[in-house]
């Protein structure tokens, strides 16, 4: 399994972890594999150098130390000396966690946490800090257990970043008043957002809203488009903050289009709570274009995980264009699978990178939005049912 490594933090040495899935006997192989290709993925946007894999074929996770006493007392003796950072790619209860690191000697993250400390490290600005807090409390919670307990972790690196030390080490009282005090900022967020979207919807300007798996090439197409300068990186979770810029074409038809933070298989769903306020401007969009990274071995599966959240977000009702993008890294073809099966959705197949196919692009956007319009104005003359007392 490979990962390229990331640069190291200015100051902060790389971690070295050790990487551990478990394969469930009933399920796919391919699928424990993948996860655990994504988890390096993961590991190395988070500033770690990945010494090695373990895959653990179990009928079913051991209660106290997930991968079974025996196979965490081989796994210290094999990697004893060589190994920082105990990574699980699954979501460990506190006392896991705890077995764990009192057996190995090694701290240990699982998924989840990995996933938040990547937003820890992406947070800008002062909106994305405090949804990433509240996720990391909310996550944090529930595994402080019994009086005197740390919340916060010692020796810095992966897993500790965000929230101060002070603020971790006080009782559950206090963190939920934190939590309480996050969460009237974010609405406060929340608020402002709609009184800058008023003067939106009085100018009746289309949104236009990107998502998709993270990596896709969302922050890509969104400089090809509007010719900006986002942040764009071949890693994990570039963009947290949504970002909102106006596109016109020659001809004078414009929108604006947004660029939201990218999705994952099995997102914390703290993430998903606490970004709320973010994930509004999925539904203010009058159009939402889903990005596909087409050159990824599981495309399909990354897709379905984006459709999946859609759905669980309520917004699956929404007008979608399909977006096939890296086309320029297929070297046997488009593929009749991607563009040439019948859906409804509307599909097109680009490379935000080379430009090809973004007038297509467009013009799908166009008619999409047209098509929207005019099912909105059909909508709008429908007669109210009569209501009987």
């Amino acid at each position: 399994m490979k990962g390229t490594i990331a640069s190291a933090q200015v100051g902060e040495p790389r971690e070295r972890a050790l990487l551990v899935g478990i394969h469930r006997k009933r399920d796919p192989r391919w699928e424990a594999e993948d996860s655990l290709d994504e988890l390096a993925r993961l590991a190395d946007s988070a500033g770690a150098v990945v010494v090695g894999t373990i895959l653990q074929e179990r009928a079913a996770p051991d209660p106290r130390y997930l991968i079974g006493k025996g196979k965490a007392q081989e796994t210290k003796a094999q990697w004893g000396g060589k190994v920082d950072l105990l990574v699980i790619d699954e979501e460990l209860s506190g006392s896991q966690q705890r077995s764990l690191e009192e057996l190995t000697g090694w701290k240990t993250v699982d998924r989840p946490l990995l996933i938040l400390d990547i937003f820890a490290q992406r947070a800008r600005s002062r909106e994305g800090k405090l949804q990433v807090e509240l996720a990391q409390l909310d996550y944090r919670l529930p595994r402080l257990v019994g009086t005197g307990t740390e919340l916060s972790r010692l020796g810095g690196g992966i897993g500790t970043r965000g929230p101060g030390e002070t603020q971790l080490e006080t009782d559950r009282r206090t963190i939920r008043r934190r939590m309480a005090k996050i969460r009237e900022d974010l609405a406060k967020v929340r608020r402002h957002r709609a009184l800058l979207r008023r003067p939106r919807k009085r100018h009746a300007i289309p949104i236009v809203a990107l998502v998709g798996y993270t990596n896709a090439g969302k922050s890509t197409l969104f400089n090809a488009l509007t010719h900006s300068g986002v942040q764009t990186d071949d890693a994990l979770f570039v963009t947290l903050d949504p970002i909102l810029r106006r596109v016109t074409t020659a001809d004078g038809f414009g929108f604006l289009l947004s660029d939201t933070v990218g999705f994952i298989r099995r997102l914390p769903e703290q993430l998903v709570t606490a970004f709320k306020a973010t994930l509004e401007e999925l539904d203010e969009a009058d159009l939402l274009l889903h990005m596909i990274d087409a050159s990824h071995p599981q495309v399909m599966e990354q897709k379905e995980a984006v459709d999946t959240i859609l759905r669980d977000l309520g917004l699956s009702t929404k007008p979608i264009v399909e977006v096939f993008n890296k086309v320029d890294r297929l070297t046997g073809g488009i593929g009749q699978s991607f563009i040439g099966s019948k859906t409804i959705v509307p599909r097109v197949a680009i490379s935000a990178l080379t430009g090809y196919g973004l007038d297509r692009l467009l013009q799908s956007v166009r008619e999409s939005l047209a098509t929207a319009a005019s099912q909105a104005r059909e909508y709008d003359r429908l007669p109210y049912p009569a209501v009987h007392a």
